[in-house]
């Protein structure tokens, strides 16, 4: 605190100035040292302590059953990422927009999900759609045949869809909020209809938002375990392949090579973020 009081003040000598940076810094320097770079030298050098050493990489990703997981993994995340920003913003837009009877009730309970555990939403989806699930329930008397999904890759995007749903909504909502209104009825005014006011207007001014969003659902899905757990027995997400892997097989080399791997597809989802977001901030103030 003494030294964001000492760094604003602006008659401080640089050499001061420096130091009270270099003290502001220091403890984000510190936790980014002690729970990000120290962990991740730790699993490269496990990764690398197997019979091959690095050469483990190669044949991660070369195995078929690895480099399946590791697909469907990413597959099943853009998908999600793609309907929740979709259902989501259209969402967030509406109720950002317009006051009805009931709104608030509708906000809450839209971003309740954010509030349970994964192993929570995976048991959620399990009731709705497993095996003596409510679906399977009311299918049953009328098809003669239950309605069974929770246990696939249709059971494991509902449950991400449902953590990620209130991520896209409550973003969206928020930097609806901040879009100057009188742009658009300038537009409309000139004659732009209601749909083309949003797609030239609205949608370009949630851009930053939606990619952002966007990014941290799929990294969330990618890394996602307790739904996971629950849900994946007929289908082999990353996360899971990693527990089992890690604890059943004792193949430490292995699971500490695919969380590198699990790690560098988050990274670099969310640096195509960054620079989609650059790019159309860039844009938008060319």
């Amino acid at each position: 605190m003494v030294a964001a009081l000492w760094l604003s003040r602006p008659e401080g000598p640089p050499v001061n100035q420096r130091l009270a940076t270099a003290l502001l810094a220091a403890p984000a320097l510190a936790a980014t040292l002690a729970f990000f770079l120290l962990p991740l030298a730790r699993l490269a050098q496990e990764s690398a302590n197997g019979p091959g050493g690095f050469s483990i990489y190669a044949e991660v990703l070369t195995n078929s059953r690895y480099l399946r997981s590791l697909i469907d993994t990413v597959l099943i995340s853009a998908v999600v990422s793609a309907a929740a920003v979709a259902v989501g913003g259209v969402a967030g837009l509406f109720v950002e927009r317009h006051a009805f009877p009931g709104r608030d009730l509708t906000v809450s309970l839209l971003t309740l999900p954010i509030s349970f555990p994964g192993v929570v939403v995976g048991f959620m989806i399990i009731m709705l759609a497993g095996r003596q699930g409510l679906l399977g329930s009311l299918s049953q008397p009328l098809i003669g045949k239950k309605i069974v999904f929770a246990y696939s890759s249709s059971g494991l995007l509902t449950g991400y869809l449902y953590f990620s749903l209130p991520r896209v909504v409550a973003t969206v909502m928020a930097a609806a909020g901040k879009i100057d209104r009188s742009v658009e009825e300038a537009a409309m005014v000139l004659g732009a209809s209601p749909f083309a006011v949003l797609r030239d207007v609205t949608l370009p001014a949630l851009a930053p938002a939606l990619a952002s969003t966007g990014a941290i659902c799929f990294a969330t899905c990618v890394g996602a375990f307790g739904t996971a757990f629950t849900l994946a027995t007929d289908i082999n997400v990353l996360p899971v392949l990693i527990y089992t892997e890690f604890t059943l097989s004792a193949k430490v080399a292995t699971a500490a090579s695919l969380s590198l791997i699990l790690g560098l597809v988050t990274w670099l989802s969310l640096l195509t973020a960054r620079i989609m977001l650059g790019s159309a901030v860039n844009g938008g103030g060319a």
